[in-house]
Parts: structure tokens; C-alpha cells; sequence
């Protein structure tokens, strides 16, 4: 076997790297360790060396909220919880450190401590079915062997022979019992065996000595992998400070606090809402706003204040909310600014800009935007140039006045002479270090509440002295998007998930286009990049993918995606400076949704403007990141809050890579604002082949597609905001050309004027002879009918323009002349990416015009008995994308598993492939009530075979190989009827606030039984619960009660890799996790469909071909379930069978006789051998 020994910052998350310990953990940390190293006693044994490893690990990282101690055989575990009922997270073999022999060393691990590493793994994984183990380890206190449970679980878990062995051992079915018998006879042999490479990192404390008396705090650097690679987000795979799936709930509540907003929940649904009546804080941003604009009445001065709610009180919420997040969005993002420039600067304090020293009012911070931020440094007010002296021109469309300031409030206009009382559980300290109390200037306090936080989340591996805690860009993301969700509760994407979308999605899409532009036949990136010889080219071709999300949210897939096209380019090898010269000494690399940058021994980059090649580095990333969020990324949403947070998200990560220019000018940003749109996504008045020729003939001489393209480049880099102006000007002027011109070809306007030119000449030529009667009468009747079709379709026309439904109407075939061809015709995306939003649309919760505007356009919608809103955004998805696009949404799980979305699956089929699905064990958002699957779609590719994979409750990926099974193939013969054509079947109900309206005790004469899955166990009903059907909240599912109240049915549990049902004799509502099912042929009994789900040829079919993951988290899908084949029965066979049941169903005794007999005709009525009966047997047997 091959050695690789990793040290121990090699062995670390990236991202985790650049996580700043504080300076209070360190020292805990360098006072245990040191303690550790003096209670070492060589006379003592190897019990007492193994609890100070216990000590040493509980009083510094995990006594609060992991359980350690011995369990069975093994010196020491770590549990995943703080209980020992917890899954077993880490595996520790401790040996007294004069113990040699047993004792691994850095060349030979085939030694006693491996070989009892190896045993107690096996009895966690393969006896216990543990799958959540993350690490093992050596140790002699002093020397420290660390192994992945993956390399454990790829050596010894999955081989068949060892496992075999091992099962023996436990059995007693070897020579000896003793565990030394394993270590010698099994686990040795098969260790020396080993020929792949064994990868474990190794450190010896003895190595830190230095660092570890050292009273110099310089020296404490040298610990911070050290201490990181003991810590539980290491061990333990737990989420980090800058990890955008953690939400820090101090910082989000104090913010909301601030900005006048709070938390409450409804249902299930955590939702963001303005304090109730009485409980406001006029201090606070928000009521502040909204006194203003109820006092200056300018509300009734917006020229359609229905956008923004129903009534008084929704509209000034709504635009005080639009305004605060405005506001608050600037300020964060000049606070990370801040932080960034004085890493630059080495922590000189003096580019401190937000204070209450220098901003003391509203009017200040007004003036810093817009007088500071939007202004070269020479064109500034005398009044601002000594007091922001430092702080850099932007240039960026943040910095100038949105439309609705413009409308109705600057923050100028605030009162200053209101306080605001300090949050009950805030962040701030008084002198004494108590925590503050008391009411205090808003300002002042948001100014002392951001100092109290780290936000320099780019930056080299070193101590947090002020203890603060590190908030980044990642995370300002999720705390933007709950708020933004305060109408339907708020969905933030992980980023694991995000980050794993976009990797599988744009490598796709890049290999797709190579092969497409060269004539290729590259199947990954190792194979493109020996392909590629001219970088400059290949660039290019990657530069003009576009990528898209419908419903872009807070922009977290286009952030990923930026991030991921970097990646992309790193490992393609193409990666260069503005002079064409390759950043070969770096790697570029996607790790916990954020952009590692590091050099070849493994340094994290950290940018210093007086080096010449760390400038070269951030020059070019700064100018990647520019011309990607500028070429390729492109988003729309509904909510204007969530498009100015997608923005702000985008101009963050530029910020990340902002360059000095000379001593003092920053790089200026760019308007990316154009490339971000507010619309509704899902309605355009103009069809997507509506003919754009007539515009671009009439205006050849004034301008051209290209023309168009250029004046959107020319306002992304404006040099003054005059040529911004004019750049708004000229596309405005495009747009409306084309929506005149496509109106004037619309069939309805063709047929008016043709309708007018016909009643023109009729009712002005003049007659050679007089008219008969009869001839009279007929002209009056033809001209009162021409008159009558002019009415109506001026009236249809003139209602069209009007409509309401067209108010925030996104036209996509003009909007983005990125996507159009040099003859206007619209040619899409090459990737369509999101999280759209998941609701059942109702007459209750969609405007009428949309629902009927949605039925008359979206095929998946039609002919649903669920009209779930995310289907039209697949249906959106496959419209506006190009021929050889791809696509991927994560959606609620029932798209592949229920009937009602047929039409959504038969479109995937019609257009081309869903090549991947994965499914995601447990729920990916705290407040949904559904869980969640992951499709990638690739269009116009037909006949490729769905890879199937599972994220597992680690985030690990699981892939899952259908092999080929003679007997599945039999019990798949086409002649076999499916269950669906004999039987109906529902999925129960789905409902919301479960808690508050299923009970276990009927102590209110609650009129309806409710049954859950875990009610039911292999024939029986064991309990069930109660509940009033008219008080159900139900979101999804089954709703009809008429539905529920059938019976006699069959329940079906959905989880498990077996079928467990149950036979139900009353009336009784199902929730989801329960299928119900019940015969529709006269000649089929349930009870005899009861005996053949319950038989062991279908627990073999259901092991083997249907279940998804049966070690982790297996469920059987209602598609599956539907497909499940039942042969026509001789009537013998089913009556038979029938009675068998019924026999089961009364008799508590003499059960796996009567199982057996039923096992004995269900063989028979599939056909099977001897020898195929004897393999579902010895299956059976081992399950």
C-alpha cells in the first residue's frame, strides 16, 4: 500500500481556512493542549491517558453539545448530539504514548490500533447501519492520526469478503471469538492486502511546543489549523461562521430590531413582519419612513400606488419597507467596503468612514451616497472631501437615487431627534462589559451593532483579537432573503445545494458548446482541456454562455455561478491576465459556495496592492468576475426588494476583488444593475417569435440589434452619468420601438385595420346607380356588422392594453439583447437555473386575470389537479432556452412521484431529457412542507438514461447504479398489468401547522380519525389521531375529504425499503406519508392486492428496483408504486389468496404460516423457479 500523509491545514475545508478563530478560543485552546501535554504520566495507564483525551476534547470544543464516552469496545466516540443516543460522529483509539508496539507510526499503520479502528467502524457502520461517521483516529496524546470514514468505508465497508468475514466473526461462526483472533486472522491479512493509497493527516503535538510557551501572540498563527482540525466543524463536518447555509441569529435579530421588523410564525411558516400596533419603535428605520411618507402624503403622489397594496396601511408598509432595505442595503455594503479597505491597508483604523464621529445625522449619510460614493474624488463638495477623504469614488448605480426616492423619500428627510430602545438580547457591551440597556440614537446604535461584527471575509489565516463574530457577504444573502420573504414565508437556497447545481449545470452547458462550436466529442472537463490550444478563443466561447434564474431571489444561484465559471476556467487551464499571461501558480476552486484562492503550497491569497503579482491576481479576478456578471449572468423577479438584494449581492463580490488603480483610486464599479430586472416573469404581451423585422427595417438607419447590445455595454461602464442617462434614453427608445412595431403586427390590429379600410370604402365610395331595396338592405346589414366586428376588436385591443395583468409584465423577447440574434429573433439560454416558488395556485391566492392568463398559456397547468406554480416556471424555463440548453430546479419532491404533474413530465419528454435527478434526504428548508428534489434537463437530447443520486443528511452525494436483475426483468414482463390499471391511488394530505390541530386523545369530540405513516406497522393499524377536517390548513397532497372518507383501503406506508400496509375499514384522512390505495376491477379483490403487496416478491422488487437509498433515507415513490406489475390471476389463485389474507387480517397466531402460504402462491402467480424463489429467499434472510 502507498502512504499519503496530509498535514494539518492541507486537510482542511477552504473555506473553513479562512475562518478567523478568536483570540478567547485560542487561548482556551493553548491552555488545554498545554495541560494535555503536562498530565501525560508514563506509569499510569492507558485508561487514565485515554480520559485526558476525553477532558481535553470535552472543555474545548465539545461539552456543551456532543456527547463523549466509551462505547462497548471503542476507547472513545464523539456523538453528532449532545445524548448517547446521538449517531456515532468520531471513532478514537487512544494508547498510552509508551505504548510502541500497538501504535501506529508515520510508515506503518498495519498495526493493533489500525486493525481496532477497523473493527469498531464495521460494528458502527455494518451491525449499527451508522452511515453519519465522519472521522476515526490514532492517538498517543502526543502523535495524532486522522482518517476520512470514507476511505473506511471505500477499503472496508463495501468489500463483500471482508464484511462477510466480519459478519462471521460477530456471529461466531470463526475459530475464535476473541477480538485479537480478528486483529491477527481477518484484519491484518486483509490490510496487507491493501494495494490502493491510505491518506491520513498527522500531526505531533510535540511540533507546537514553541507556539504553546510562547508568550508571544504572533506565534498563536501556528495553532489555528491545529486547533481547527480537533474542532467539531471539522470532525463533525458541522457549518462555519462564513458557511451561507448558518444564519447568525443574534446579528439577523438585532438587524430586524433596527430596521423595525419582527419574526413571527404562522403555521408553519416563519414569516417577516412589521411590529404590531403598540410595540413600534418610531426610531426604527422603518417606522421612521413610514411616518414621513404619511405625514408629506406621498403615497397619493406615486403614479400607481396600487403596486404597492390594496389600502393605505399595506401601500406606505410596502414602499417603507422598499425604502429601509434601500438604505440598508448601501450601508452594509459600505460596511464590508470598510472592512476591506483597512485589510488593505494593514488595519490602519484610519479608513474608518462609519461612525457616528463623521455621520451624525441622516443629511451625512445622505451626502456620503450620494455626494461621496458617486463622485471623483475632484467633483466632491469641499464639506465632504476632508471628512471622507479616503474613501474611494464607486461609480455604481447603488450610489445613486433610486426611482422611489425619487418619489417619495431621500434619507435626508428622516427625523433625527428620535431614539431607539436597544434590543433585549444585543450584541453591544458597556464600559464595564455588561450588556447595554436603554435607548439610544438609531444611527449611533446601527453604527456600534456593525463594529461589533467582523465583516472582512477575504483575508489570510490569523487570530480574531476582538473576539468578534465573522459576518460575510454569504450570509447577508440568507438574512436579506427571510426578510424579503415577510408575505410567504422565505425559502433561502442552501449553498451546498446551489454550488452543486451549478457545477453539474454550466460544465454541461461549457462542454456542450465546445463540442458545438469545434465539432468535439469532449464528454468532461479532463477530456476538453486536451483539447484546447488557443486560451484567448476558449475564453471567448465560455464568456458568451448565458445563464439564467426566472425567479432570482436574493441571487444566490448567480453568485454560484459566478463563482463556478471561474472554477471552470481555473481547471480548464485558461485562467489569464489582461496581457494574456496564465495564472498557472494558482488554483482557482468552488469549496462551501465560496471562491478559494490559493497558491500552490496551499496559502490562501490575500491581496496587498504594493505587491506587483498579488495586483496582476486581483486585477484579473476583479475583471473575470466583471465580464461574466456582465456577459453571462441574467435574472428576474416580481419583487423589487428582491432584485435590488440580487444587485447588492453582485456588486459584493466585485467588491471582494476591488484593486487600487494608483495610491488612492479604487477600480470602479460597474452598472450590472441592467442585468438584474423587476417583472413578472411568468406574463409578456409579446410572444417570443413575435416578428421584430418591420422595427429594425424602419429603424436601420438610427439603429441595429448590435447597436443595442452596445448601448447596454456603453450604460454597464459609463463614464458620467450623462452617458448614463443618455445609454437609458436610447434603450428606452429601442423598447418602445418594438413594442409599437410588434403591436402593429399583432392579427388582431391586422384584422382592424383591414375591418377599417372595408368600412371606410363602403361608407365613403359613391354609388353609379341607386341601390334596390333589397341591395339597400343588405349594405345597412354589412356595414352594421363591419361596424360591430370594429367595436368589438378595438374594444378587445383596447382591453389588452389596459389590462392590469400587464402591469409588471417581463418582456423577455427584447429585454435582453444578449439573447437576440443580429436579425432580432430570439435565440434564449444556454442554462436555466433556480428555486422558483411553490405554491398551489387558487382563486384564494392568485389574482384572477393571472390564474386565467396562466391556464390559457401554460400547458402543465391545464389539465392538473394541482396547479402548482413551479411547473410554469419549467414550462417558462424550456421556452426562453436556446436548442442545446440545460437546465436545473430544485422543486417540491411530488414532480416524479405523483400523477398530478403528467403534464409537466410529458413536456420534459417532448423537448428532450431529464438526465439527472436527486433527491435530498430530509428537509432543505426549515419552514416548507414538502421535501425537495433536484432535475437537471437537457433539451433536444433524447433516449439518456436518468442518473439517479441522493444527497444524504451529511451533504454526501450518493450515486446509485440500477444493475440489471434477471428476476426483476420477469416480474417486469410487459404482459403483467401495472397496479394503477387495477387499483386507484392517492397520496394523503399535507398540513400545515400539524401541531396545533392533530391530537393524540379525542378530548373535543374532534369528528375525523387522522392516520400518519408511523400508525401503521405490516398489517396493522396501531393507532391513530384526531382532528376537525374543516380547520385543516392543507397545502398539498390529497385534499378532497370525499377522497378520504373511502373505504374499505389499503394504506400504504411511504417510507421503508419494504411495502408495509394496512387494511383500513372506516372512513379516516391520510397524511403524506401514507399512500392510499383500493381496487377498481370487479375482478380484482383488495384483499388479494393486499396478499401480492405484502408477499416477499414484492419487498424483492421494491428492494431492488424502487427504492431509492435503502441504507439512508429509503422511500417508495407513487410513480414507482403505480408501475408495480400484478399478473391476472386464475380465479383459484386469487380466491386463494384472498382468503388467506382475510385469515391473516383476524388471527394474531400461527402469522408467518399463513405469511408463507400466501409467500407460496404469490411464486406461483409470477411464474418463478425454484432456483429464483431460493434467491428472494436468501434475500429475505440477509435484509
Amino acid at each position: 500500500m502507498e502512504i499519503r500523509i496530509l498535514k494539518p491545514r492541507k486537510a482542511l475545508n477552504k473555506a473553513f481556512l479562512k475562518v478567523k478563530p478568536n483570540r478567547t478560543e485560542i487561548e482556551s485552546f493553548k491552555t488545554n493542549l498545554s495541560q494535555l501535554l503536562y498530565r501525560i504520566n508514563d506509569s499510569e495507564s492507558e485508561e487514565f491517558h485515554k480520559n485526558l483525551v476525553s477532558d481535553f476534547l470535552k472543555d474545548t470544543y465539545y461539552k456543551q453539545n456532543h456527547f463523549i464516552n466509551t462505547k462497548g469496545r471503542n476507547d472513545l466516540v464523539i456523538h453528532n448530539t449532545n445524548s448517547a443516543s446521538g449517531a456515532v460522529g468520531v471513532i478514537i483509539e487512544a494508547k498510552k504514548p509508551t505504548n510502541k508496539a500497538e501504535m501506529l507510526t508515520k510508515d506503518k499503520v498495519n498495526v493493533k490500533a489500525f486493525q481496532e479502528l477497523v473493527l469498531y467502524y464495521l460494528r458502527e457502520r455494518i451491525t449499527q447501519k451508522n452511515i453519519e461517521i465522519k472521522y476515526l483516529i490514532a492517538t498517543n496524546i502526543n502523535e495524532w492520526f486522522i482518517f476520512d470514514a470514507t476511505l473506511f468505508d471505500r477499503l472496508f465497508a463495501q468489500n463483500k469478503n471482508l464484511v462477510k468475514q466480519f459478519n462471521d466473526f460477530e456471529g461466531g461462526r470463526l475459530a475464535d471469538t476473541k477480538t485479537d483472533f480478528f486483529y491477527k486472522q481477518v484484519a491484518e491479512p486483509f490490510i496487507a492486502d491493501i494495494k490502493h493509497e491510505i491518506e491520513f493527516t498527522y500531526f505531533d503535538i510535540r511540533d507546537y511546543e514553541k507556539p504553546l510557551r510562547n508568550a508571544d501572540k504572533k506565534d498563536d498563527n501556528q495553532l489555528i489549523a491545529l486547533f481547527k482540525l480537533l474542532a467539531p466543524e471539522h470532525l463533525l463536518k458541522l457549518p462555519f461562521a462564513n458557511d451561507s447555509n448558518s444564519l447568525d441569529k443574534r446579528f439577523y435579530g438585532e438587524l430586524l430590531h433596527i430596521i423595525g421588523l419582527t419574526e413571527t410564525k404562522d403555521g408553519s411558516k416563519k414569516l417577516i413582519e412589521r411590529n404590531k400596533d403598540g410595540e413600534r419603535n418610531t426610531g426604527s428605520f422603518l417606522e421612521n419612513a413610514i411616518i414621513q411618507l404619511d405625514s408629506l402624503d406621498k403615497i397619493s403622489r406615486i403614479e400607481n400606488p396600487s403596486q404597492f397594496g390594496s389600502n393605505l396601511q399595506e401601500r406606505l408598509f410596502n414602499v417603507g419597507l422598499e425604502l429601509s432595505i434601500t438604505w440598508i442595503n448601501r450601508i452594509l455594503f459600505l460596511k464590508l467596503l470598510e472592512a476591506q479597505l483597512i485589510t488593505y491597508h494593514k488595519g490602519d483604523k484610519s479608513y474608518e468612514f462609519l461612525s457616528f464621529d463623521k455621520i451624525k445625522d441622516y443629511d451625512d449619510l445622505n451626502s456620503l451616497f450620494f455626494q461621496v460614493l458617486a463622485r471623483k474624488q475632484n467633483e466632491r463638495n469641499e464639506n465632504v472631501k476632508t471628512v471622507f477623504s479616503k474613501v474611494p469614488y464607486l461609480n455604481s448605480s447603488l450610489f445613486e437615487p433610486t426611482e422611489i426616492e425619487h418619489n417619495t423619500l431621500f434619507i435626508s428627510q428622516l427625523r433625527n431627534d428620535i431614539t431607539l430602545p436597544i434590543y433585549s438580547q444585543t450584541v453591544l457591551k458597556d464600559s464595564t462589559g455588561k450588556k447595554r440597556t436603554g435607548n439610544i440614537n438609531p444611527l449611533e446604535y446601527l453604527f456600534d451593532f456593525l463594529n461589533a461584527y467582523d465583516f472582512t471575509s477575504e483575508g489570510s489565516e490569523e487570530i480574531q483579537e476582538d473576539n468578534k463574530t465573522l459576518i460575510n457577504a454569504s450570509v447577508l444573502g440568507l438574512i436579506f432573503e427571510k426578510i424579503n420573504g415577510y408575505k410567504d414565508g422565505s425559502f433561502f437556497t442552501p449553498g451546498f445545494i446551489t454550488m452543486y447545481m451549478c457545477r453539474e449545470t454550466i460544465r454541461k452547458a461549457v462542454i456542450q458548446k465546445f463540442n458545438k462550436t469545434n465539432g468535439w466529442n469532449c464528454t468532461d472537463i479532463d477530456s476538453l482541456y486536451d483539447k484546447i490550444e488557443d486560451r484567448k478563443e476558449a475564453n471567448k466561447l465560455i464568456n458568451d454562455l448565458k445563464i439564467c434564474d426566472p425567479a432570482v431571489g436574493s441571487g444566490h444561484f448567480l453568485v454560484s455561478a459566478l463563482n463556478e465559471m471561474i472554477a471552470i476556467k481555473s481547471d480548464l487551464k485558461i485562467l489569464q491576465d489582461r496581457d494574456g499571461k496564465r495564472l498557472k501558480e494558482y488554483h482557482f476552486e468552488v469549496v462551501n459556495d465560496e471562491l478559494i484562492v490559493t497558491d500552490e503550497d496551499g496559502e490562501l491569497f490575500e491581496y496587498n496592492p504594493t505587491n506587483k503579482e498579488s495586483q496582476r491576481i486581483q486585477e484579473t479576478l476583479f475583471h473575470e468576475k466583471q465580464t461574466i456578471i456582465e456577459n453571462c449572468l441574467f435574472g428576474v423577479d416580481l419583487n423589487p426588494n428582491s432584485v435590488k438584494i440580487c444587485r447588492l449581492r453582485l456588486w459584493i463580490e466585485l467588491l471582494k476583488n476591488a484593486y487600487y488603480k494608483n495610491e488612492t483610486e479604487l477600480e470602479t464599479l460597474p452598472n450590472i444593475d441592467i442585468n438584474i430586472k423587476c417583472g413578472n416573469s411568468l406574463i409578456s404581451r409579446f410572444a417570443l417569435d413575435a416578428d421584430l423585422k418591420q422595427a429594425l427595417k424602419k429603424s436601420a438607419s438610427k439603429w441595429t440589434i448590435d447597436s443595442y447590445r452596445l448601448a447596454v455595454d456603453t450604460y454597464r461602464n459609463a463614464q458620467s452619468k450623462e452617458q448614463k442617462r443618455e445609454m437609458e434614453r436610447l434603450i428606452n427608445e429601442i423598447k418602445t420601438n418594438f413594442r409599437s412595431e410588434i403591436s402593429q403586427n399583432d392579427p388582431k390590429v391586422k384584422r382592424l385595420r383591414a375591418l377599417n379600410g372595408e368600412l371606410f370604402t363602403m361608407t365613403n365610395q359613391g354609388q353609379l346607380f341607386e341601390l334596390s331595396k333589397k341591395e339597400k338592405s343588405e349594405w345597412n346589414a354589412k356595414v352594421s356588422k363591419l361596424t360591430a366586428d370594429t367595436q368589438k376588436l378595438e374594444s378587445e385591443i383596447e382591453e389588452i392594453k389596459s389590462n392590469k395583468i400587464y402591469e409588471n409584465a417581463f418582456e423577455w423577447r427584447f429585454e435582453f439583447p444578449e439573447v437576440l440574434d443580429d436579425n432580432g429573433d430570439f435565440v434564449g439560454f444556454d442554462v436555466v437555473i433556480g428555486n422558483p416558488p411553490y405554491f398551489i395556485m387558487t382563486k384564494n391566492n392568485t389574482d384572477n386575470l393571472a390564474l386565467s392568463h396562466y391556464l390559457n398559456n401554460y400547458q402543465t397547468i391545464k389539465n392538473a389537479s394541482s396547479k402548482n406554480i413551479f411547473n410554469l416556471f419549467i414550462e417558462l424555463g424550456i421556452s426562453i432556452s436556446n436548442k442545446h440548453s440545460y437546465h436545473s430546479m430544485i422543486v417540491p419532491e411530488g414532480l416524479f412521484e405523483t400523477r398530478s404533474y403528467a403534464d409537466t413530465i410529458l413536456l420534459f419528454s417532448n423537448y428532450g431529457s431529464v438526465i439527472n435527478i436527486t433527491r435530498i434526504e430530509g428537509m432543505v428548508f426549515d419552514e416548507a412542507n414538502t421535501g425537495n428534489v433536484i432535475f437537471i434537463f437537457a433539451k433536444n437530447q433524447s433516449d439518456i438514461k436518468t442518473q439517479q443520486q441522493l444527497f444524504n443528511k451529511n451533504q454526501d452525494l450518493i450515486v446509485f447504479e440500477k444493475v440489471v436483475d434477471p428476476i426483476i426483468t420477469k416480474i417486469d414482463n410487459p404482459k403483467n398489468t401495472k397496479l394503477s390499471e387495477v387499483c386507484q391511488l392517492f397520496k394523503g394530505m399535507v398540513v400545515g401547522d400539524r401541531k396545533n390541530c392533530i391530537f393524540e386523545t379525542n378530548t373535543d369530540n374532534l369528528p375525523d380519525k387522522f392516520l400518519l405513516g408511523n400508525c401503521i406497522s405490516k398489517w396493522n393499524i396501531n393507532k391513530n389521531f384526531y382532528t376537525d377536517y374543516t380547520k385543516l390548513s392543507i397545502i398539498g397532497g390529497t385534499k378532497l375529504k370525499a377522497k378520504h372518507d373511502i373505504f374499505p383501503r389499503i394504506l400504504i406506508r411511504r417510507t421503508g425499503d419494504f411495502l408495509c400496509c394496512a387494511y383500513l375499514t372506516e372512513p379516516a384522512l391520510t397524511e403524506s406519508t401514507l399512500y392510499s390505495c383500493w381496487s377498481i376491477s370487479a375482478d380484482i379483490h383488495n384483499l388479494f392486492i393486499l396478499g401480492v403487496l405484502h408477499s416477499k416478491v414484492a419487498d424483492y422488487y421494491i428492494k431492488n428496483k424502487l427504492v431509492t437509498n435503502p441504507q439512508a433515507f429509503p422511500q417508495i415513490l407513487m410513480t414507482d408504486l403505480q408501475s408495480l406489475p400484478i399478473p391476472k390471476p386464475t380465479i383459484e389463485l386469487h380466491n386463494s389468496i384472498q382468503a388467506l389474507v382475510e385469515l391473516r387480517l383476524s388471527n394474531s397466531e400461527n402469522c408467518s404460516d399463513l405469511e408463507n402460504q400466501i409467500d407460496k402462491l404469490v411464486y406461483q402467480l409470477y411464474d418463478l423457479t425454484e432456483e429464483e424463489i431460493f434467491i428472494i429467499e436468501k434475500g429475505e434472510q440477509n435484509g
